[in-house]
């Protein structure tokens, strides 16, 4: 079900784009939404870009629901095992 909830949150991260160049990335957006891509109903989509360097500077991921939860582990279990202000 399409939820149309979307967030949106400034963040300070690089990405690399199909070309095979770092770009900066400025703005992370995550909504749940029926696929371009992913064969699945619906996913979680994830779009990472620099809105100031125009549409090519943009990563996406589709995500399935069960790719997604477990991806959301992995980064807590990552971020949990790091010291503290690292």
């Amino acid at each position: 079900m399409c939820t149309y909830a979307t967030v949106t949150e400034c963040v300070d991260a690089s990405a690399k784009g199909p070309g095979g160049q770092w770009f900066h990335v400025t703005d992370a957006t995550v909504y749940y939404d029926h696929p371009v891509h992913v064969m699945a109903e619906h996913s979680l989509n994830i779009d990472l870009s620099d809105p100031s360097r125009g549409p090519g500077a943009r990563l996406a991921v589709e995500l399935t629901r069960e790719s997604a939860e477990r991806l959301v582990a992995a980064i807590r279990t990552a971020l949990d095992s790091a010291p503290a202000g690292g």
